[in-house]
């Protein structure tokens, strides 16, 4: 009798995949936290120290490094139920190993969208580390608009539908379902990612404008990011969320600790 998607198999694959996935995750954390403590980031949580010690290409390569990092930890446990419902899929068409490499090529899509996000994270990193030099209140400004900016989005019919999107594993799987060729699997996760990117672009520009590795926000937005996608009122709490952020850029001017400032 031919494995059903409901089988045991199958459920092991999905736990499997689960435990991975968080595995990672949780690794990640672990490896950011350590690094966010060392003594070559005590002057700084926006990675200005070890950026300024190298090259351009070398600050770059290490810039991006940490933010798929971040990403990894951030976005895992979100996009876990597409990756999720993607093995069923794949495993109806492949077997043994080849599932494995399917679901990392989806991954490493996925994560290809957001590193094409650090290169711009990146550029304001470093002009924000340039600015702050000459202005102590610079980051103080940028925070606020980018939490004014974030608030404002979190309202738009833009970020409503691109959540819907990463709510909705199913209709991810029925959008890409026409493509084809070796490389599918990547090609659905820079489309998967492509959407996340579109939900979540605004929080993490604050995050850029707090400190990259702020460690408090990046855990606060994490949080968010998960509960929007993955909680069933999550529309209603990107709602609030907006409103929060909104009275954010308020207050942080002159409560500048909000932020580590």
């Amino acid at each position: 009798m031919a494995t059903t998607a409901t089988s045991p198999g199958r459920r092991s694959d999905a736990a499997v995949l689960w435990a991975a996935l968080l595995g990672v995750a949780a690794l990640c954390w672990a490896w950011l936290l350590t690094w966010s403590s060392s003594p070559s980031m005590s002057m700084s949580t926006s990675m200005s120290a070890p950026m300024g010690a190298s090259g351009a290409p070398t600050a770059l390569l290490a810039f991006l490094g940490l933010w798929v990092a971040m990403m990894a930890a951030m976005m895992l446990p979100s996009v876990a139920p597409v990756a999720r419902l993607y093995l069923r899929v794949v495993s109806a068409q492949t077997t043994g190993p080849a599932r494995a490499v399917r679901v990392t090529a989806l991954l490493s899509g996925y994560f290809l969208a957001w590193a094409a996000y650090g290169l711009v994270a990146f550029g304001l990193t470093r002009w924000l580390d340039m600015v702050t030099m000459t202005s102590g209140r610079a980051r103080v400004v940028a925070a606020s608009a980018a939490l004014a900016l974030a608030g404002a989005y979190q309202f738009s019919p833009l970020k409503a539908r691109c959540l819907a999107h990463c709510r909705s594993p199913l209709g991810v799987l029925m959008h890409v379902g026409s493509f084809t060729g070796r490389l599918r699997d990547g090609r659905v996760g820079v489309w998967h990612g492509g959407y996340c990117l579109g939900c979540c672009w605004s929080l993490m520009l604050v995050l850029v404008a707090v400190g990259v590795m702020n460690m408090v926000w990046m855990a606060a937005l994490a949080v968010v990011i998960l509960l929007e996608k993955a909680w069933r009122h999550g529309p209603r709490l990107s709602l609030a969320v907006g409103a929060l952020l909104l009275v954010l850029a308020v207050v942080v001017p002159w409560q500048p600790a909000l932020i580590g400032a």
